[in-house]
Formats: structure tokens, C-alpha cells, sequence
């Protein structure tokens, strides 16, 4: 399985550490530690595509206070990682039928 970095929390100081070189899969977390949201980036995207989630109304996700990522090869990989994630731990705010 996939590495996850250690949990963080959400702040923008803390996105702007996440690497930028390869595509990677992410979870949102609340501040008990449930899996929120898991989400993919592309290269190059990771830190913009978790601003959105923070900052833009319609892509934020509530409660959402901590963050983990992991680096992957592809995109087609994240995408493959992040739907066994998504049916294993059935984060509230990803579609479920992936």
C-alpha cells in the first residue's frame, strides 16, 4: 500500500511543504482523524488543488482540519489508489460509486 506522509495540519504554510515533482493522492481529515475527503493532483498541482479545498466555497470541505499525502508515479496510479480508498473507508464527501 501506499505511504502517507504523517498527518499535518490544514494551514497554507503547511500545503506550500507538499512536493510538486509527481503526481500524488491526499486525504482531508477532521480533527479526530476521520477520512474526509480523498483526492488526486497531478504534477505540479498537489499544493494548488489543496488551497482550492481550503479557500474556495464550493470545493471546501467542513470540518476538514488535517491533511496527509503521498506521491505517486502517475496519475493513473493515484486515481487507482484513491478508489480503493474511497470504497474501503467511504470519506462523506467523495462519491462513493468511483
Amino acid at each position: 500500500m501506499t505511504k502517507f506522509s504523517r498527518t499535518q495540519k490544514f494551514t497554507k504554510a503547511n500545503i506550500a511543504n507538499v512536493p510538486q515533482d509527481k503526481a500524488i493522492i491526499y486525504k482531508i481529515k477532521s480533527r479526530s482523524g476521520e477520512n474526509l475527503y480523498t483526492g488526486i493532483a497531478g504534477r505540479g498541482r498537489g499544493q494548488d488543488r489543496l488551497v482550492e479545498h481550503k479557500d474556495i466555497k464550493k470545493e471546501q470541505i467542513p470540518d476538514g482540519t488535517r491533511f496527509q499525502y503521498a506521491q505517486v508515479k502517475t496519475k493513473v496510479r493515484a486515481h487507482q489508489i484513491e478508489k480503493t480508498i474511497i470504497k474501503k473507508e467511504h470519506p462523506e464527501h467523495n462519491e462513493q460509486h468511483k
